[in-house]
């Protein structure tokens, strides 16, 4: 039977490219020539540092232009609140991966209220969507796109 599975999850190989291209954006910006500011990636957190606030606003627009230059989707990211410290400021944005029990609870119960002949379940940080017809599946997976959460949903694992 026909099958995918709805996922949120962020490649972490995209990430460090997302996250060396707004390092060089910054780099090669004249604003923030002699400014101490960096990009330091830990597994699906990034964390911005510079001299004052403002810069540090202005980098995450970067970090999120380049996301998007990446096919990484910019809903995914959940910024901190700004820390100060001595001279610099510090901003942690961690990179959402996997879906909560809430939004799996939401998505699955969207696919019910369409009265389509698919099922919908839930394992683990995912939702398995299968179903006897593909255009079924295509059907659910275009109400999906244009539901709202918080985060990018992609669609993987599509069996026929």
């Amino acid at each position: 039977m026909p099958s995918f599975d709805v996922v949120s999850e962020v490649e972490s190989h995209a990430l460090t490219n997302a996250v060396d291209q707004a390092g060089r954006i910054v780099a090669n910006r004249f604003d923030f020539k002699g400014v101490e500011a960096s990009f330091e990636r830990e597994e699906r957190k990034v964390i911005i540092t510079a001299e004052a606030d403002f810069q540090v606003q202005q980098m995450e627009d970067m970090l999120r232009s380049a996301l998007v230059k990446c096919d990484i989707d910019p809903k995914a990211m959940d910024c901190s609140d700004l820390q100060a410290s001595g001279k610099t400021v510090r901003e942690t944005v961690l990179l959402r991966h996997g879906l909560d029990s809430g939004q799996c609870k939401t998505i699955v119960k969207k696919i019910k209220d369409l009265k389509i002949k698919v099922q919908a379940q839930i394992q683990g940080e995912q939702v398995r969507v299968v179903g006897k017809k593909r255009d079924d599946l295509q059907a659910v997976m275009a109400v999906l796109r244009e539901l709202e959460l918080d985060s990018p949903l992609q669609f993987t694992n599509f069996r026929d």
